[in-house]
């Protein structure tokens, strides 16, 4: 070849690239639904369909595809504050995650599938229940 390079090499270096680039377009695609889910602050991937807002917070519910994800958020960030957020779907039992957080509980995700879902949240004394709701 004349340049010092042999042609292993420069497949190597081919492949690489490819590789490469290759993942950065993948990333690329997948970069705008997880990009919303953090800017909204919630955790949850999807296309926001319902915020249910009380006095001292929301919830926030997302869905893609068949899954239905909610996270709780308070209305004023500071401090550690007892939060809940519940997601049931029609015939199943719900999925909570309770504690005392800074800034969101949850997200938590059902496969709902084509069922309506109930979503609760509360943070400090306020709190939410949706009844059935996306059916």
């Amino acid at each position: 070849m004349g340049w010092g390079v042999g042609w292993g090499a420069l497949r190597r270096w081919l492949v690489l690239g490819t590789a490469a680039f290759t993942a950065a377009t993948l990333l690329g695609l997948a970069a705008p639904g997880e990009a919303g889910a953090a800017a909204s602050g919630s955790g949850c991937a999807g296309r926001k369909v319902r915020t249910l807002s009380f006095s001292t917070g929301s919830v926030q519910v997302f869905k893609r595809g068949g899954y239905v994800c909610a996270a709780t958020l308070p209305r004023t960030v500071g401090g550690r504050k007892a939060m809940s957020v519940s997601v049931q779907a029609r015939g199943n039992r719900p999925v909570t995650d309770t504690g005392r957080y800074i800034r969101r509980a949850g997200p938590v995700t059902v496969h709902a599938g084509q069922r309506c879902v109930r979503v609760r949240g509360s943070v400090g004394a306020g709190s939410i229940s949706s009844g059935w709701i996306l059916c």
